[in-house]
This record gives C-alpha cells, structure tokens and sequence, in this order.
C-alpha cells in the first residue's frame, strides 16, 4: 500500500471486497470545470465524475483513464470500510494477535530462506535487508494469498469523491488513472478496499513514484510479488532507510517504517516482527 501510506490501510481479508462494474460511455470533455464538490453519499457521484472528468483531462488523463472513471462506480463497501478501522485502536500485543504476527513470522524466515539469492540483492541494491519487507508483505496480503477484490479505479474514485478523504486521494485518482493510460493498470484492475495494489498493497501515486521492476522483464506489475517487494525497497531507501541501520523504534530506520503506514501500532508490530524474521 507508495507513498505515505493511508492509515485507512485496512485488514488484508477485510480487502476482499466486490464491487461491480458497469459499461458506462466515455465522458466527453470540452472545457475546464471548477473544482468537483465531493459528496457524502452516492446521490452525487455521477455528477461529480462529470466534472472531475474535465479536471483529470486538463492534467493530462488521456481517453483510456477517462474511460475507466467513467466507467466508475460508488463502491459503498469500501466507504463501510473507510468508516470502520478497529483494529489500528488495538494494543500492540492484540494488535499482533489479530494480524497472525507468529505466523508472519514463521513463513517469512521460510521465504528468506527459500529466496535467498533475491533479498541479497535487494539488501545490496537498496539496503533493506529481508525482515522488513517479508514482514509488510505477510501483513499486508499473508504473502500475496489475499490482494483485494475491490475495482480499483472505483475505490479510487469513490475516496477521491468522498468529503472525509477528498484531499488525500484526489491525487491517487488521478495516478491510477494515469497508470491505466500507460497500461500498469485497466479498468477492471482489482486490488483492497482502499484502492491498494498488489502484493504489498501499493497506492497509485506510490506506484507512479516508487514501482520498479523486480524481476527484471521490462514490465511493472505489482502482482507480481518480486516487482512489489522490489518496489517496497526502493520506497523504504526515499523515505530515508540507510544500509545497515537499526529499525526498532527510536533506530534510525524507524522512519522510513514510518513513512509506510502512519499507525503506530502498525509500525511497531513491523519493526519487532522483521527484527524476528532476520534474527
């Protein structure tokens, strides 16, 4: 999930939402619009996306990403979701009991184990070791078993329409409409309720400043569990992570933990669980 991640970042199961979609025709632009009105309920979205359509055309959105917001639709489980985050109240001993965190634990010392050759050179190239990205991997997706079933661009445009988020995933609309122009994404792209991608649950304006390709076949796609890992690294090392530093809270590496979820508890289950994971 990049970004300053949301803290709306919600429980990987929680993510596996359905929202259907509709075959809407393409919005036709003509002039620039004021701002679009965010609303509080789906009475509005359609309008709104008429008008954030010119907006999103003036910033460059080519016919492709106008196609998929209006094919766009209110997506209320994820504005239920957005409405009901418990667990990032939870005391970090619960918290990591309702996240698995011996299990992530366990599984991630298996995948080091296994994929040896790939975290090195993550740790050479970037200067994360594995602990830390095997632990946002298992704490996001369990290790890519649950990615969401959530349209993405709808989730996307939904939070962006919605009053209470407007401010923060305006921009995501606007990237993951960008991200289907250049086809790292369409329009029936699924990924969590918040409109997250892929193995460790990316944003779209994360994947535009942060995705690599990991596996090293010309193409990005965060699915793909080495290209996210990879990407995971390479936001940890902009958002401050230094080669051989300490990652425990108070550690020099903490922020850039920090940067990724803006939960404590969450930061603090990653920190003890990828210390765990690297031993």
């Amino acid at each position: 999930m990049n970004k300053v991640r949301a803290l709306a970042c919600t429980m990987a199961t929680t993510a596996m939402l359905a929202v259907p979609i509709a075959t809407v025709a393409p919005i036709v632009v003509t002039t620039p619009a004021m701002a679009a009105k965010c609303g509080n309920n789906a009475s509005g979205f359609n309008a709104w996306k008429q008008s954030f359509a010119k907006e999103a055309a003036g910033k460059g959105i080519k016919k492709r990403g106008l196609q998929a917001l209006a094919g766009a639709q209110y997506a209320t489980k994820t504005i239920a979701a957005d409405r009901n985050q418990k667990s990032f109240k939870y005391s970090l001993q619960k918290f990591m009991q309702v996240r698995g965190a011996n299990t992530i634990v366990s599984q991630g010392k298996s995948k080091k184990k296994s994929d040896a050759r790939f975290f090195a050179n993550m740790e050479a190239k970037y200067g994360v070791p594995a602990g830390p990205l095997l632990a946002i991997h298992g704490m996001e997706t369990g290790f890519g078993r649950f990615t969401g079933n959530t349209n993405m661009v709808s989730a996307a445009a939904t939070l962006a329409y919605d009053c209470r988020r407007s401010d923060f995933f305006t921009g995501h609309l606007l990237a993951a409409l960008k991200l289907v122009d250049r086809g790292v994404i369409n329009s029936n792209t699924r990924g969590a309720a918040h409109a997250e991608l892929g193995h460790t649950q990316f944003l779209a304006g994360n994947v535009l400043k942060y995705g690599v390709d990991g596996d090293g076949n010309g193409r990005l796609d965060l699915n793909n569990k080495y290209d996210a890992l990879a990407s995971t690294a390479n936001f940890l090392r902009a958002h401050g992570w230094r080669k051989g530093g300490g990652y425990q809270k108070g550690e020099t590496n903490y922020r850039a933990i920090q940067g990724w979820n803006a939960a404590g508890v969450y930061q603090q289950a990653i920190a003890i669980m990828a210390k765990q994971i690297d031993g």
